[in-house]
């Protein structure tokens, strides 16, 4: 850890991210893991997509979050009309009613936000998809010419609905990449669904409380670089990521149920969750437990599946559960 931070900010920050846990938990019932990989994503500076069938609160809780930090909010519904420039802005004609002189001006979209929603990003076509790409990995949007800044921190958080399919269009595996995290989310316990018929018919609605600005959200994400992984966790990761490769040493569930393999980026990801996790935890240093719980999340959404694995009806969570068994830890 960097000398310059001392105790006394290192406890400041935690105290910060168990407060933006308990602002969040004002209006989400249950779903933890799901909103501690949230979380993850917003410290390691990733962006993340949601996963899960209509009504389980997605879009509640990235506004939740939203809420919690004082930080500009926005949400896009994405539709099968919906083009590129309804996304990264366009040029309006200006004219100068003094002198009659006319010219353009940029007038920015939605991306240029801190915290972008966008919901139901499988629902619009390959085009608009693409007005993403640049944004996410560069954090700039180009028009014209002329390259524009985002803000930062800048924070992609996309839905998609597994189940209904028609006029949905897949996204593409160089957009799924810039992805950190796939977070899937599942149907509540009985007890946390009881909760949510007691919280949501009432006449109380919940407040989420703001607990934290943008430029301790980039303090955070800075203090993330800053916790330690060893060697030995680094040596595993490597060998988890390319084990996922169908290559000739590949293990043989691999080599039958496997494509394409995880990218360099998915180790990336994966020693950028797993640190922050650790400071999530409030450790500064990763632990084997980091790697193996956010192994799927980081990777499962980086492997293409062969048709002998769809036959066989194995998921990309089967894929990586059998890499954490097959792959030794170091030592």
């Amino acid at each position: 850890m960097n000398d310059a931070i001392s105790e006394t900010e290192i406890r400041d920050q935690l105290a910060r991210l168990g407060a933006l846990r308990s602002a969040i938990a004002e209006a989400i019932v249950g779903q933890d893991a799901v909103v501690e990989q949230l979380l993850i994503g917003l410290l390691a500076g990733g962006h993340c997509l949601l996963e899960g069938v209509p009504g389980l609160g997605k879009t509640l809780l990235v506004r939740s979050l939203g809420q919690a930090l004082e930080l500009q909010f926005r949400r896009v519904q994405f539709t099968p009309d919906l083009m590129p420039s309804d996304i990264i802005g366009t040029e309006l004609l200006e004219e100068d009613h003094g002198t009659g002189h006319r010219s353009f001006r940029f007038q920015p979209g939605p991306v240029f936000t801190n915290l972008l929603l966008a919901d139901e990003l499988n629902r619009t076509p390959p085009k608009t998809q693409a007005a993403l790409l640049e944004a996410m990995q560069e954090r700039t949007v180009s028009y014209a010419g002329v390259t524009h800044a985002l803000p930062a921190p800048f924070f992609v958080l996309a839905t998609q609905n597994p189940l209904e399919q028609a006029g949905t269009y897949p996204l593409p595996e160089a957009q799924l990449d810039r992805f950190l995290l796939h977070i899937r989310v599942d149907y509540p316990s009985a007890a946390e669904e009881r909760d949510i018929l007691v919280q949501t018919t009432g006449t109380r609605s919940a407040q989420v409380p703001r607990v934290m600005d943008g430029a301790q959200v980039l303090a955070l994400q800075a203090m993330v670089r800053e916790v330690h992984l060893g060697d030995d966790l680094l040596d595993w990761i490597t060998r988890l990521v390319r084990a996922s490769r169908p290559d000739a040493g590949a293990s043989t569930e691999v080599r039958e149920w496997v494509k394409w393999g995880a990218g360099p980026r998915a180790g990336q990801s994966l020693v950028l969750a797993a640190k922050a996790r650790a400071l999530l935890h409030g450790r500064l240093a990763a632990t084997r437990e980091d790697i193996a719980v956010l192994a799927a999340p980081v990777m499962r959404h980086r492997l293409l599946l062969s048709f002998a694995a769809e036959a066989e009806q194995k998921s990309a969570d089967d894929v990586i559960a059998t890499l954490l068994r097959s792959v030794p830890f170091p030592g």
